[in-house]
């Protein structure tokens, strides 16, 4: 499957300081509590005080009175994941600005050359782009009721403060393997920073783009892995390049394209693969899906995954645009369902579960090709 390096993400609000946002630690730890005591998860607190979720975790390092506790870590980062392995099941958590993925399992079989990780492990499948990892913090928070256990994890942040992985111990984690993981990385010393996202780079015209030597390349792909390439050749965007070869290799698909190919492969059991990714981690779920939940709140439309051992929460109300696109290889050719929120970033795609050297599967195929498209722009 293709794993693609997530484009530059928009400049949060919470990059933007305002006239209320905190100015000390001291004053952010105080206003962070208030935010979470309101019931808010850590990253939508921290955006509602003008601050990112690092610099709000980061504010809780050192010696204070607050419950929720921060420890900075040192890498190397693959280190610390392949330390993981002995603290049995936990769970790994990727998200981005619409959608959550979390998975359930042992980090296993955890590598890296140069910047790019692999964990290849029977549940927690990743593609790392460690150059994106600027901070670690092991965070502790007691539960709101006391009889319950305290949240720990190991939470990653890239340059801005935007979290890139995050590593939830779960009922049946080792958590004293896990504390002595989080102990054997500490550096208590360590003073994260982090600066404003830039704004991102604009997409060429199309006219720049040569369209025929997109989709000739386009015709020539032996394997998925080669489309991010082909893409950064042409010097396109992600969605212009499907724009420019529509009608051959892409068709767009209407919005509710996400709901209807999980109830699709829920009720007849097809194994599919989900891609979630933030700028620094990749996050691949593959296997049947079967517990879709819709939910809707005053402020946002969800559909969710509650399976044992994986969840999704995918912001339906954010998806404003769907596409059905074909990559040929050597296996024949493999079909994704990608989808993007408004600022043209990837929420996330759906493949049908394969192996390299294996053909696609039919009944993916056959769910795919009974969504629902829409007509192609003159």
């Amino acid at each position: 499957m293709s794993a693609v390096l997530p484009t530059q993400t928009r400049p949060e609000a919470a990059n933007q300081a305002t006239a209320s946002t905190p100015t000390n630690p001291a004053a952010l730890r105080d206003s962070f509590a208030a935010a979470r005591s309101s019931g808010k998860r850590a990253k939508d607190a921290a955006e509602s005080l003008g601050v990112t979720e690092g610099q709000a975790i980061a504010a809780h390092a050192g010696t204070h009175e607050h419950a929720l506790k921060s420890t900075p870590l040192k890498g190397p980062w693959v280190e610390i994941l392949q330390a993981l392995e002995l603290c049995g099941p936990v769970m790994a958590l990727t998200r981005n600005e619409s959608t959550v993925h979390e998975k359930t399992g042992v980090y296993r079989n955890i590598s890296a050359q140069g910047h790019m990780g692999l964990a290849l492990g029977e549940e927690i499948d990743l593609r790392i782009f460690f150059s994106r990892w600027h901070a670690g913090f092991y965070v502790f928070e007691p539960a709101n009721d006391p009889k319950n256990p305290a949240s720990e994890s190991l939470q990653f942040f890239d340059a801005h403060g935007v979290a890139v992985h995050k590593i939830f111990a779960r009922p049946e984690t080792d958590r004293e393997a896990f504390r002595d993981v989080a102990n054997q990385f500490t550096d208590a010393a360590k003073a994260y920073t982090f600066t404003p996202a830039a704004p991102k780079d604009a997409p060429k015209p199309d006219s720049e783009i040569d369209a025929a030597a997109l989709a000739q390349g386009w015709s020539e792909m032996k394997d998925t892995h080669e489309f991010f390439g082909l893409i950064g050749k042409a010097g396109a965007e992600r969605q212009q390049a499907f724009r420019l070869v529509e009608g051959r290799f892409t068709q767009k698909a209407e919005l509710t394209v996400v709901r209807k190919l999980l109830d699709e492969a829920a009720m007849d059991g097809t194994s599919i693969m989900v891609f979630v990714g933030s700028l620094g981690c990749i996050q691949i779920h593959t296997g049947p899906v079967k517990r879709i939940e819709p939910m809707v709140t005053p402020t946002a439309q969800w559909i969710n995954v509650l399976d044992a051992g994986f969840n999704l929460h995918l912001r339906e109300d954010m998806i404003k645009s769907a596409w059905v696109v074909e990559k040929p290889t050597s296996d024949g050719v493999v079909t994704s369902v990608e989808v993007f929120d408004g600022a043209g970033e990837l929420m996330a795609m759906f493949f049908g579960a394969r192996k390299p050297g294996a053909p696609e599967l039919q009944a993916w195929r056959d769910i795919v090709s009974r969504l629902p498209r829409l007509k192609a722009a003159a």
